[in-house]
């Protein structure tokens, strides 16, 4: 870099999951992306060589004729996220599967691991309704668990597409606010972590839990709470969420004790906008790019191969004989008990099969076709033919 012209744009830095959640490890890329094999040769020898001798051997041997053919060129080059992020100066980005749901922004430079959800849009307003409690609430519900720590996998159609972001002037007062608080969280995450690499992410929001909790830090926790100054973030993230419920229009809400009511009124919400955009009104969150014709792809691309995205998207429970269960108390474990037994079914279920799954008294067998209405909007069930429902997987 800086011997041959251009190369600064072919070397670039790379991110995956455990650079965001511990530390960045300082990985860089061979970015050859557009240019036919000649040109590279021609104009960058030095990298030719090296992706001739340590790349092409492999690729001579991949089953996949485009891989073969277009050997110094990345397996999945992602040329939506490319055209997406294209005059950005940086993007927001989470980790697919992670114990915190945590949003971050990346400079435009750096490239993202497949397993790294990336959001292509630069404005802090959209970082600040993602980081907030709502957001975080909703991928919980809506997202599956994957891995040995049954950590929650944060995927673009059950996660982020479904999700209704509220009806606010992006000029306007409030607006600005939670862009502000926003910057102010990712910055004071970056400093901190820069200035006390122990400060990860991961350490950091362990101990903001245990705050929220008010359980007492161990000595290793001290020392994260007093590098990271997490009273700091947790503050932060208190006005933060205030804000975006003022957003919302619904200060009358406590998170998280009042968790199920916001999920039901973000799914009456979504219901309200998905009749909307049916009508021809549609809220655009970067108009001037998907408007331009480029629609979803200008505010995400998960940037993962098909494989992987099945692989998330198949993070539920395995497919077992369900034995009746009590009737869950609380909304959230209605949903997901519900969720739980449409995948373990492993076909489609109309109310009174679904309901042979469960016992209890009272008349929770009324809640059904609300639960199930919640799951088709969250991307986790779909009605197949009339009042019969399947898992959205199946």
């Amino acid at each position: 870099m800086g011997r041959t012209e251009g190369l600064a744009q072919r070397l670039r830095p790379f991110r995956n999951g455990r650079d965001l959640t511990d530390r960045p490890r300082g990985f860089w890329l061979i970015d050859l992306f557009g240019l036919s094999e000649a040109e590279v040769r021609s104009q960058y020898p030095e990298v030719y060589q090296w992706v001739l001798e340590r790349v092409k051997p492999e690729r001579d041997v991949n089953r996949r004729t485009r891989l073969r053919e277009q050997w110094w060129v990345f397996g999945e080059p992602r040329q939506g996220l490319r055209a997406a992020l294209n005059g950005l100066p940086r993007y927001i980005a989470t980790v697919e599967t992670a114990k915190h749901r945590v949003f971050t922004f990346l400079d435009a430079a750096i490239l993202p691991d497949h397993k790294l959800v990336a959001i292509a849009t630069a404005d802090a307003l959209h970082l600040g309704v993602l980081s907030s409690r709502l957001h975080v609430e909703w991928a919980l519900a809506a997202g599956g668990r994957l891995g040995v720590g049954n950590d929650p996998v944060y995927s673009k159609s059950r996660c982020f597409d479904p999700f209704p972001f509220p009806d606010l002037n992006p000029t306007g007062a409030l607006a600005e606010r939670i862009r502000a608080l926003a910057e102010q969280i990712d910055a004071h995450r970056k400093t901190r972590q820069a200035a006390h690499p122990d400060a990860t992410l991961t350490a950091t929001y362990n101990v903001l839990e245990k705050l929220r909790s008010g359980a007492a830090l161990t000595a290793k926790e001290k020392v994260v709470h007093e590098h990271g100054l997490v009273g700091v973030l947790k503050s932060l993230h208190d006005e933060l969420d205030a804000a975006v419920l003022q957003a919302y229009g619904w200060t009358d809400l406590t998170l998280p004790a009042d968790t199920d009511t916001l999920l039901m009124r973000l799914v009456e919400l979504n219901a309200k906008r998905a009749a909307e955009e049916a009508a021809g009104t549609v809220r655009w969150l970067r108009p001037e790019f998907q408007q331009a014709g480029q629609g979803e792809q200008a505010t995400m691309d998960t940037g993962t191969t098909d494989e992987a995205e099945d692989d998330a998207l198949a993070a539920k429970p395995a497919k077992v004989t369900v034995a009746p269960r009590p009737w869950p108390t609380g909304l959230t474990e209605q949903v997901k008990a519900v969720a739980e037994v449409l995948a373990d079914a492993g076909h489609s279920l109309d109310l009174e099969g679904l309901a042979g799954y469960f016992s209890g008294r009272g008349r929770w067998r009324d809640r059904l076709p609300t639960l199930l209405d919640t799951l088709v909007a969250l991307g986790r069930a779909r009605v197949v033919d009339s009042g019969r429902w399947v898992d959205a997987g199946a």
